[in-house]
C-alpha cells in the first residue's frame, strides 16, 4: 500500500515523523483528507483534531493553528501547538474548559471575550482528541 510521510512540527519540537496511509486535518474551510499522490497544496489550520491512519488504526493529534503543506507524498503540519492524544492531560483540559466557560459567563470586555472563546475551543478540542483516541483504542487512560 502506498504511504505518505507525515511530519508534525511546532516551534518547540518535532511532534511526529511517520509513514502513514491517510491524514485528516481541520482546515478553515472544513476538514480535509490526504491520500498518497495528492496534489500539492498549502492551507491554514484551525483548532481541532488531526488524525492519521496507519496499520488499520486511527491516531489523533490536537492542533491549534498553523499550516499544512502537501507535496511529493509528504504532509508537513507546522502548528503553533500540537499534542499527541497520549500527551493530553484530560483533567487539565477539563479544568481549562471550566475556567473558560466561567469567564465567558461573566461577559467581560469584547477583547477578553474573544480570548476566552479561543481558550474554550482549545480545551474542547483537546478533550475531543483524547476521547476519540481512547475510543479508537490508540490511547490509554
Amino acid at each position: 500500500m502506498a504511504t505518505l510521510q507525515l511530519e508534525i512540527v511546532t516551534p518547540d519540537r518535532l511532534v511526529l515523523s511517520e509513514e502513514v496511509e491517510y491524514v485528516g486535518a481541520p482546515g478553515y474551510e472544513g476538514e480535509f483528507g490526504i491520500l498518497p499522490n495528492h496534489i500539492p497544496f498549502l492551507t491554514a489550520l484551525q483548532v481541532g483534531n488531526l488524525y492519521y491512519k496507519d496499520g488499520g488504526k486511527t491516531f489523533y493529534v490536537f492542533v491549534a493553528g498553523g499550516f499544512a503543506e502537501v507535496s511529493d507524498n509528504k504532509v508537513t503540519i507546522m502548528a503553533e501547538v500540537a499534542e499527541m492524544a497520549t500527551e493530553i492531560d484530560a483533567d487539565r483540559a477539563r479544568k481549562a474548559r471550566e475556567r473558560a466557560e466561567q469567564r465567558m459567563a461573566q461577559q467581560q470586555e469584547n477583547m477578553e471575550s474573544a480570548r476566552m472563546q479561543a481558550a474554550l475551543a482549545r480545551s474542547l478540542a483537546r478533550i475531543s482528541c483524547r476521547d476519540r483516541a481512547q475510543a479508537a483504542g490508540t490511547c490509554s487512560n
